[in-house]
């Protein structure tokens, strides 16, 4: 198909019919990069550690990579939060729950914690009473990262500090615990580093990485594809966009609106299943005008 094709005189039926057949192309696609990624990335921060400790590397080396490496730990999770790796059931399941597991604990964000609250955004994005990541919606890109830092303060009632609201109305409160535990063994740790006389290691390593890295990950991937985020629906809810950083700069966010018809794409097939998919989705009005 066309990217340019026009599909406006077809029906909604042969529009979902010819949606689903492109889709069916890249779902259950193993994400052998996501599997390498997520485990290769979170060794090479536990490594910075000794690496920066023993004087191999400098800190101001080691705080550039830790800043890569934890804003790049959320995706690998968010393939597993969607069955990619492995579905339930499947011999490969211990993985995809591993993969979800391990690959955030830089980012101190619990897998059961951002599993939850992720499929509450899928099935209520952009509704400002049960979207657990409505409170990312801002009026242009500097708002949206005034707002992202403004939420994680200890008293605000947005941002991650929102998900305990979300996990109590689903009738999750007990992973409301993983969260409080995560936070504790957190701030132990860097008050631990501290009193032995590497403060600012701990703060370079891990406090402010995973700070900027929460930013730039709650404005790719909550902001920028959701923006103005004032319609709902399928086919409403988000967009696609253009980021003077590219499709790897963004995270691979740009696609953001084929994750949110069809969550079991692996982000790596999502450029592709868009252009594919183009022709129907301006059949339907979707906001793509920007690619």
């Amino acid at each position: 198909m066309s990217p340019t094709q026009d599909l406006s005189h077809m029906s909604e039926a042969e529009l979902l019919r010819m949606e689903r057949e492109i889709a069916a192309r890249h779902i259950d696609k193993f994400p052998y990069f996501a599997v390498f990624w997520a485990f290769s990335n979170f060794f090479v921060w536990l490594s910075l550690w000794p690496l920066v400790f023993l004087g191999i590397i400098p800190l101001w080396l080691g705080f550039i990579i830790a800043t890569v490496n934890i804003t790049l730990s959320y995706l690998p999770s968010h393939e597993a939060q969607h069955d990619i790796i492995a579905k339930p059931g499947t011999k490969l399941r211990w993985l995809n729950q591993l993969v979800g597991h391990i690959s955030i604990i830089p980012l101190v964000l619990p897998y059961r914690v951002a599993k939850y609250t992720h499929m509450e955004h899928h099935k209520h994005a952009n509704n400002p009473e049960k979207d657990p990541d409505y409170a990312t919606h801002a009026n242009g890109p500097l708002d949206a990262i005034w707002k992202s830092l403004y939420y994680r303060q200890p008293r605000a009632k947005g941002g991650l500090n929102a998900y305990g609201e979300a996990l109590h109305r689903i009738g999750r409160s007990d992973v409301v615990l993983d969260g409080v535990i995560y936070q504790i063994v957190h701030f132990g740790i860097l008050f631990a580093l501290a009193w032995s006389g590497y403060a600012l290691e701990a703060a370079l390593l891990w406090w402010l990485p995973r700070h900027i890295g929460l930013t730039y990950i709650q404005y790719y991937l909550s902001w920028a594809p959701h923006h103005p985020g004032d319609k709902s629906g399928r086919y409403r809810d988000t967009r696609s966009f253009r980021s003077i950083l590219g499709n790897i700069g963004s995270l691979g966010m740009q696609y953001h609106i084929v994750h949110h018809l069809h969550p079991r794409i692996p982000l790596y097939r999502t450029p592709k299943a868009y252009w594919e998919m183009k022709p129907i989705l301006e059949a339907r009005g979707c906001d793509v005008e920007a690619l």
